[in-house]
């Protein structure tokens, strides 16, 4: 695999971001045009209705998807980043981190780690400013 860095670390699921992202819009737009030329017609309007609760339906199965998915994968890295700090440093790590702080520390090296979570404890750094300060890139592969 190729090297990760703060450059090239984000990953992109093609299916995901570009098939079914197309795949939602299309639908809610041909429903949502379906929708308003049926309130013209003076026709019923329940077969239109029906179609704006399917664009509905799909955008938010496609939303949930996505973020319970996320929400999973930040629980995951929570759990294994306490584990590696526990095990560097015999202690957990400071309840004053936030899940996206915790996320941005999983991409340091073993011998930086607890000195970063420490540091980023302390000054609140941001998430972009914990990637900008770690010195040897720990490559994370498996995030989506």
């Amino acid at each position: 695999m190729k090297e990760q860095n703060i450059r090239n670390y984000r990953r992109i699921s093609p299916i995901y971001h570009q098939v079914l992202t197309l795949l939602t819009l299309i639908i809610a737009v041909v429903c949502l045009t379906r929708f308003f030329a049926g309130l013209g017609g003076g026709d019923s309007v329940m077969s239109e209705l029906l179609y704006v609760a399917a664009a509905l339906w799909v955008a938010i199965v496609f939303w949930l998807v996505r973020s319970n998915s996320l929400r999973v994968q930040d629980r995951v890295i929570r759990a294994e980043e306490n584990l590696r700090h526990f095990a560097l440093t015999g202690k957990l790590l400071d309840a004053r981190l936030t899940i996206s702080q915790i996320i941005a520390l999983r991409f340091a090296s073993d011998e930086e780690f607890p000195g970063l979570c420490d540091k980023a404890a302390e000054q609140d750094l941001s998430s972009g400013a914990i990637k900008q300060a770690v010195q040897h890139w720990r490559a994370d592969h498996h995030r989506v």
